[in-house]
């Protein structure tokens, strides 16, 4: 019969053991974790601008290949820090981040932005990241616009925990796609932000329906979350774009 200290020195050894074990595997498997989560941001960059045919074998090579500049902005819109060479996932920028520097900019602290410049079919594209707040918890996008910053070239969303086949549709064609051509500023050169109406579009007048997306139905607060990211988003990055429109 085994002695309670056999026992005890034998479970702690199994203990010790397994602990090594896991935290073995943990280091084994954290670059391919890093890398998994490298091309998953890489994709929703490129998707914003509509280089949709990025996967896990060809992500990296398309980013480097379309995304020519990567800035690191203060909140006044100066350019803190320039990237221009390969690869580009190193970059200052595409390292930042946002959670962290929205909660600088929430507690009146200084932070940074970053800001991706493409170019694709001889056009210069300009994709702006975004953080907000679904219903169960964050969701994320970016925005791609055209040169002139007027007009949207394409949007990527995405979520941890919003219901599937409601507020989870943020990250479906069918709710981006209707991004695609709209704009953030009026005639008048007046910034509007793009607003996702409840009830659809169709409510306003016919002159702001370019600034507007019809909102997901049965899912109001993601629908809202989305909206105040759009407008949070983009507020941030006006004292840029003003000065280079």
């Amino acid at each position: 019969m085994y002695t309670n200290r056999y026992i005890f020195t034998y479970a702690a050894v199994l203990v010790i053991v397994a602990a090594a074990l896991l935290s073995l595997a943990a280091m084994l498997l954290k670059p391919f974790q890093e890398r998994n989560l490298t091309i998953e941001k890489i994709r929703g960059i490129l998707s914003s601008a509509q280089v949709t045919q990025a996967d896990a074998s060809n992500a990296i090579p398309l980013f480097n290949k379309y995304i020519v500049k990567e800035l690191i902005l203060n909140p006044k819109g100066n350019i803190l820090d320039t990237y221009t060479k390969s690869p580009k996932e190193n970059a200052p920028a595409f390292k930042l981040d946002l959670k962290k520097e929205y909660y600088k900019k929430s507690h009146n602290k200084p932070y940074s932005l970053p800001l991706y410049i493409a170019q694709k079919d001889g056009k210069t594209i300009y994709i702006i990241p975004m953080r907000g707040t679904g219903l169960w918890g964050p969701i994320w996008g970016n925005i791609a616009l055209t040169s002139n910053f007027k007009t949207v070239v394409g949007v990527f969303f995405g979520d941890e925990s919003e219901t599937p086949g409601l507020g989870g549709e943020i990250k479906t064609p069918k709710f981006e796609n209707q991004f695609i051509g709209k704009t953030i500023f009026n005639d008048q050169g007046h910034f509007t932000s793009i607003k996702v109406v409840k009830g659809g579009i169709i409510k306003l007048p016919a002159n702001q329906r370019i600034h507007g997306v019809d909102a997901l139905s049965g899912a109001t607060l993601t629908s809202n979350g989305v909206n105040a990211m759009l407008r949070d988003a983009l507020k941030s990055y006006l004292p840029y774009i003003e000065s280079h429109r």
